[in-house]
Formats: structure tokens, C-alpha cells, sequence
């Protein structure tokens, strides 16, 4: 059944209420102006056949590619928690996965430290403790590295209690397999886990071509970090729970791709991030600060030896109602989190709200000309609207910056609340669309952009916690 043919039939000029209320309700779709940006260049390593890459319709892959920075892996363990998974089995799946993260430009160890362990799922804790042990002994206090857990298709708090125990317990690094994807193996199942093990081993996967050329406006002038945050809230009917902020920042200049996180829980279904800066008293020593904000611009000066000079933040999850007080609140912290630093520290803001629930869709107007058209029949990545369906007034545009699997693309909805470093329009949907293509886990351009989507997957994780 076609959107036409549905509001034809229910025929809103014949309605008593609509005719009541001096309402007309067109049959036909808004037409709209858009463009289609441009994918960017992506870098890979010149080891590998293809030094660079230009994606095709939001898509790319691994092959004859090595990542740009490969992350090193000595040491390994891997636990099954699987009963229908044989120790062979496993083995085999170790050794094929070791050899894809090879091959894609790591450094990896085709042997673990240990034999690989089979246990119970009901005792996770214990198993976990086991092989951290063991491994601590036999490595005469070097730390395990890397752990590989193999959990059944139907895990329930499985994943949870391991993520949470090597995170919170242990500080240990794991990368989960389901039993289905040990038995089938496959090259791109394997290629997604090891670009996934690269990134979390402090690797990086790709780089704009742009970055690496001081290319982009806005942020290859000055080192500039780029933010993202996200507050998720408890499912509804659970009302003692917290809601749970994260915020991530880049971590690297002038390449933007890596990204550090820091998580807070605050009070139930609270919008607004509280513990971007926050002063307390301490017995010992007076008043001390702290927040995410600030512990990410101390971890960049780390990181990369210089002072953030710009700072552009994409902030997820508010709705409409919410925009200003959200941006009255968070950009007053912000500019706080820096002062605090250095008393004249004010980098300029660009505050960005990104916003995925709406019931805006696009549509390519000459639906019969496949080259307007991604596979599944959507508008192509890159299409950008900012005229007609956005704010008369103010700075806004819808990004549909991903290629569609299955249904109708969401295009993602941007709006610059606050912009001190002056970007045009232009200036701002290139960065963001370009960014959409840096996301580490899949060769595919993504639906929001990545700091956005990190602090996401950040927050969802700390529920386990």
C-alpha cells in the first residue's frame, strides 16, 4: 500500500472536522530542494594494496586494506561460555580471528597465554577472576590484554555481567562472540570483530584524507576537539532507576577519530547533564573541581600536547521543548569547565543538537531513476535538506548522511543552537557529513555522527553497570 494511495483514500476533503476548521490537506508530498554532499577520502595504511579509499553509496570494505594505526595484542585469553561450542571448535575460531586481525594491520599473537577455558554462564564472575588470575601469575605481572568470551545466541544478563566485571572489576578489555557466528565463520563477520579489537586497543581504523591534509574548515586551523553527549533514561514504568549521561570527546588533532568517554548516573528522567562541571568541598583541600567536560580538555592537552582552541559539541536526546534551558544549562558549564583550567580559557562553542526521533522522511522525487536512489529505494547518503521543511529563522538542516538496509531512512536532524566559530551552513554540513564516514565499528557511513553515537553506545553500556 503506497503513502498516495493511503491519503487518498482517507479522504481528508471530505472531512466534517477538517471542513469545520477550515482545513485543506494536500494529496501530494512537499517538494523540497536538496543536495547531495560528497563522500570524503578515506585513508589506510600505505602497507596495504589500497592506500586510500572513496566509499560508493555510504559503503566500503576491508579488502586489500590495512588500518592506518594498528593496535598491538601479546597477550590473550579466551573463555567459552558456550556448552554446544567443543574446544576445537573454539580454537579454530581463536586462530582464524588472530589471522583477520593480522591481516587488516595488527600486531597479533597467534597464541593465547592460556588454553582456552570452558565454563558455566552462571558462574561468570568466578571464571573471569580464574583466567585473570592465571594469566597475572603466568605473565609474572603483566596484564592480560585481550579477552575473547564466546556466549550462547541466547545470553540473557551474560553480556552485562562480562562487560561490567572487566570493566568495573577487573579493567580489562573483552570482545564478545555468539555461538553462531563461531560455527558459521565468516571473512566479514571476522573483518567487523577485528576493526572492533583495533579500536579498542587504542588503534585507529581510518582517517579523513582531509584531516591529514589540514583540510577541513573550522578545524584543521586551530586544534579543535569535537564533544558528543547523550542522556538515556530508564524504560518507562521503572521509576527508581537513574538516568545515565555520557559525554566523549576526541581525543586526537588534527585526525578527530579517536574518542574518549565518561559516564555519570544523575536523577531519574533529569534532561540535563549535571556533572559537566561541578565544584565540591573537600575537608583537605578547599573547593575542588572536576566533570566531564573538564577531565576530557586535560585528557586532549595529554593526549596531543595543546590546549583545545575550538570546541564544537553535537548533543543527542533533547527534544524541541527542552532546547534552550538544555542550552543555557550545558553551555554555561562548559565555558565554567574551562575557566576553571586557566582563568581566561574561552575557547569559542558551537553547541549542535542532533535529533533522530522525528517523523520527517524524504523521498527521491523521480523514484523510477535508480542513480537518485540507494539500494533499498532511499535518498542517497549525503542528501541534505535546509530549506522549506527547516526553521524560517533559525540554523537547521536535515542530514541523511547513511545508505538505508531496510524501510525508510530517518534522515538525522541537526540544529546549531549556539555557534561562536561562525560556520556556514555549508561549512557545517560538510564537517558532519564527513564525520559520519570516521565511525570505527563498520565500513559504512552511519545515521548520526559518531561522538554523538559514541556517547550513546557509552550511556547504553553503563546501565549494565
Amino acid at each position: 500500500m503506497d503513502m498516495h494511495a493511503t491519503v487518498h483514500q482517507n479522504g481528508y476533503d471530505q472531512d466534517p472536522y477538517a471542513k469545520e476548521f477550515g482545513i485543506n490537506i494536500s494529496e501530494k508530498l512537499t517538494s523540497v530542494e536538496a543536495r547531495v554532499l560528497p563522500a570524503p577520502w578515506l585513508k589506510y595504511h600505505d602497507a596495504g594494496k589500497e592506500k586510500e579509499c572513496l566509499p560508493q553509496v555510504g559503503q566500503w570494505n576491508m579488502v586489500n586494506k590495512k588500518v592506518i594505526n594498528g593496535g598491538k595484542v601479546s597477550h590473550w585469553a579466551c573463555i567459552n561460555f558456550s556448552r554446544s561450542v567443543q574446544e576445537t571448535t573454539a580454537r579454530g575460531f581463536c586462530q582464524e580471528l588472530a589471522q583477520m586481525c593480522q591481516i587488516s594491520g595488527m600486531e597479533f599473537n597467534s597464541e593465547p597465554v592460556l588454553p582456552i577455558y570452558s565454563a558455566r554462564p552462571d558462574q561468570v564472575a568466578k571464571a573471569l577472576k580464574h583466567v585473570y588470575n592465571v594469566a597475572l601469575h603466568k605473565l609474572k605481572g603483566k596484564e592480560l590484554e585481550l579477552l575473547l568470551a564466546i556466549l550462547p545466541d541466547n545470553n540473557g544478563a551474560l553480556y552485562g555481567d562480562i562487560k561490567r566485571i572487566c570493566e568495573t572489576d577487573l579493567g580489562l578489555i573483552s570482545q564478545c562472540c555468539l555461538t553462531k557466528h563461531v560455527f558459521k565463520i565468516s571473512k566479514q563477520y571476522l573483518a567487523n570483530v577485528s576493526l572492533k579489537i583495533n579500536v579498542k586497543m587504542g588503534g585507529r581504523n581510518t582517517v579523513l584524507v582531509d584531516a591529514l591534509s589540514w583540510r577541513i574548515p573550522l578545524v584543521s586551523d586551530i586544534p579543535t576537539i569535537i564533544f558528543g553527549a547523550d542522556v538515556t533514561h530508564p524504560e518507562t514504568g521503572e521509576d527508581s532507576s537513574p538516568s545515565i549521561a555520557a559525554v566523549v570527546a576526541s581525543q586526537d588533532w588534527p585526525e578527530v577519530t579517536k574518542y574518549a568517554g565518561l559516564v555519570c548516573a544523575q536523577a531519574h528522567r533529569q534532561e540535563l547533564i549535571q556533572d559537566l562541571y561541578k565544584t565540591w568541598h573537600d575537608p583537605q583541600r578547599g573547593t575542588v573541581t572536576g566533570g566531564m567536560v573538564r577531565e576530557l580538555l586535560i585528557s586532549f592537552r595529554k593526549a596531543t600536547g595543546q590546549k583545545p582552541q575550538r570546541i564544537i559539541f553535537y548533543r543527542d536526546g533533547v527534544s524541541e521543548g527542552q532546547f534552550y534551558q538544555v542550552l543555557l544549562y550545558e553551555l554555561d558549564a562548559i565555558r565554567k569547565a574551562c575557566a576553571s583550567l586557566e582563568p581566561n580559557y574561552q575557547p569559542p562553542v558551537t553547541f549542535v543538537v542532533v535529533q533522530k526521533r522525528h517523523h520527517t522522511r524524504l523521498f527521491a522525487n523521480n523514484h523510477k531513476d535508480r542513480s537518485s536512489m540507494d539500494k533499498s529505494g532511499n535518498i542517497l547518503p549525503g542528501t541534505v535538506v535546509d530549506s522549506k521543511i527547516c526553521h524560517p529563522t533559525e540554523f537547521d538542516f536535515y542530514l541523511c548522511s547513511h545508505a538505508g538496509i531496510q524501510g525508510t531512512s530517518r534522515p538525522a536532524h541537526y540544529h546549531v543552537l549556539w555557534d561562536e566559530n561562525n560556520f556556514s551552513a555549508d561549512e557545517m554540513q560538510t564537517l558532519t557529513n564527513n564525520l559520519c564516514y570516521t565511525y570505527a565499528r563498520c565500513t559504512r557511513s552511519v545515521s548520526v555522527v559518531p561522538p554523538a553515537y559514541y556517547a550513546h553506545l557509552a550511556a547504553f553500556r553503563a546501565r549494565f553497570y
